[in-house]
């Protein structure tokens, strides 16, 4: 059976995308290797860390650059992560600053909500309901 590993999200400085991934958003670091320039740095939810890891991926590679900034203009989220109360963890990371372009609004059978990573990216946040 395949089972999804690790996982990427592209950002612009890694230092700044481990500060908000792990201050704001609650995750904790998992793996940090130095590559060079960059580094192999993953993070992890508290409640699963040996789950999926999160890949801090550095914008190393222009049409990658060009992709998310595309992506950040459109409003659309490169990635998704599920919570379990939308409305809680909302008001939790308005409270850290976190800015959203879409506050949490239901869509069929979940809620969402959608935050700036402050890296670049745009983040949905969605709840079962």
């Amino acid at each position: 059976m395949i089972k999804i590993h690790v996982t990427s999200v592209p950002v612009q400085d890694q230092d700044k995308a481990l500060k908000f991934y792990t201050e704001k958003l609650g995750f904790i670091k998992k793996t940090e290797v130095p590559m060079g320039e960059y580094r192999w740095l993953t993070v992890v939810s508290p409640t699963e860390q040996n789950g999926v890891e999160l890949l801090l991926e550095p914008m190393a590679f222009d049409p990658a650059r060009v992709y998310q900034k595309a992506l950040k203009e459109a409003g659309i989220p490169y990635t998704s992560f599920m919570v379990s109360d939308l409305m809680k963890e909302y008001e939790r990371l308005v409270s850290l600053n976190v800015d959203f372009s879409i506050k949490p609004k239901e869509m069929g059978p979940v809620m969402i909500a959608v935050l700036d990573d402050t890296c670049g990216n745009n983040i949905q946040l969605v709840q079962m309901l």
